[in-house]
């Protein structure tokens, strides 16, 4: 497996403007490139670029990512959508650049190589501290999403998955994932608005049996994602807020990549429902805080700033921007605000559990 002692770092600006300057790009057909360390961008003459697969791991593991596009789109539900909470809500505007996302949520496979990985020595990445149990808590492993991992943890795994294949990786903002949830629709869910169909999609508290699935076994929403819909929650970068929905729309102006960073431990948001919840919370708009309360049985003192113990239905997907900015800002997207977190983890880097 390659080793990479620098690495590629990207972050994503964000800014609010009455007009928009670039055009946007049309969504890209489903073509496939396998990578290791091969740049898949097209240099010709417009922003071209393909769904790819990425190697990881001796094995290797793989999986797929797929071209999102960019350009001007709305995200936020109408006010009459059956189920709609105020804070998501009106619709409003937003532009973002284009990016990959995985097909699907990462898996146990995926995250296990990060999760037991004993390489802190070589590229400066401590990996999680041994679970008190298993953390699939009896519904087993291999290719069903990851779960219990906090934001941080989930941060941790994108920064070493970098370093692994030379490209950046991070969590979507939450306008990201709405928008790519979405596919360029505007309906209660990426396929319509009828909840008789959900079952096709979603794995959700009717069908799911009380656990999760493995991942991309129901149908793709129209870019091609699984389990956008259901199956396990998942982790974006913003913190959760009430009212950012409304002051946007009141603003009357176009915010470009927007995001609302975390400065606090919990409060952050997770997208798309699961297999706990009713079909309401897996609507394409629906948004729900993290709670202090999905760490009620860890046992450690102080609390393990990797694992959940009490958010079973929590995974995430990963996402990799088209365009790279400046080196300077990748602390904000792999790193934390949270000093107590930051204290526990640099003692983990010195041999403290």
């Amino acid at each position: 497996m390659l080793r990479y002692s620098a690495f590629l770092i990207v972050a994503t600006l964000v800014s609010c403007s009455d007009a928009v300057t670039n055009p946007p790009l049309q969504q890209p057909t489903s073509t496939t490139a396998t990578v290791g360390k091969v740049e898949t961008i097209a240099k010709g003459d417009g922003p071209l670029f393909k769904d790819y697969t990425v190697l990881i791991g001796d094995a290797p593991l793989e999986f797929r990512m797929v071209a999102i596009v960019g350009g001007p789109t709305s995200i936020g539900c109408p006010e009459t959508e059956s189920g709609v909470l105020s804070c998501e809500s009106p619709r409003h505007a937003v532009e973002l650049e284009p990016f990959w996302m995985g097909s699907c949520e990462v898996t146990w496979d995926e995250y296990r190589l990060f999760q037991f990985r004993q390489e802190s020595d070589i590229d400066g990445i401590t990996g999680p501290t041994p679970p008190y149990m298993p953390m699939d808590f009896g519904m087993g492993f291999d290719d069903n999403p990851a779960i219990c991992a906090t934001q941080y943890a989930a941060r941790q795994y994108c920064r070493w998955l970098t370093v692994q294949t030379g490209h950046f990786y991070r969590l979507p903002t939450e306008a990201e994932w709405e928008h790519a949830c979405r596919a360029g629709t505007t309906t209660t869910w990426s396929f319509g608005d009828d909840a008789s169909e959900l079952g096709d999609y979603a794995w959700f508290k009717a069908n799911g049996q009380r656990i999760y699935h493995p991942v991309g076994q129901l149908k793709p929403n129209p870019w091609g994602l699984f389990d956008m819909h259901g199956n396990v929650a998942e982790w974006v970068l913003d913190k959760f807020t009430l009212d950012t929905w409304a002051a946007r729309a009141a603003a009357g102006s176009i915010c470009r990549n927007p995001i609302e960073w975390p400065d606090k431990e919990w409060g952050r948001v997770v997208r798309g429902g699961s297999y706990r919840n009713q079909s309401d919370m897996t609507r394409s708009g629906s948004r729900r805080a993290s709670q202090r309360s999905w760490k009620m049985q860890d046992p450690q003192m102080p609390k393990s700033i990797w694992y959940l113990t009490d958010a079973r239905d929590v995974g995430f997907r990963v996402v990799r921007p088209l365009n790279p900015p400046s080196a300077e800002e990748q602390a904000k997207y792999w790193a934390t605000s949270v000093r107590k977190i930051k204290r526990i983890h640099d003692g983990q880097m010195q041999g403290e559990r």
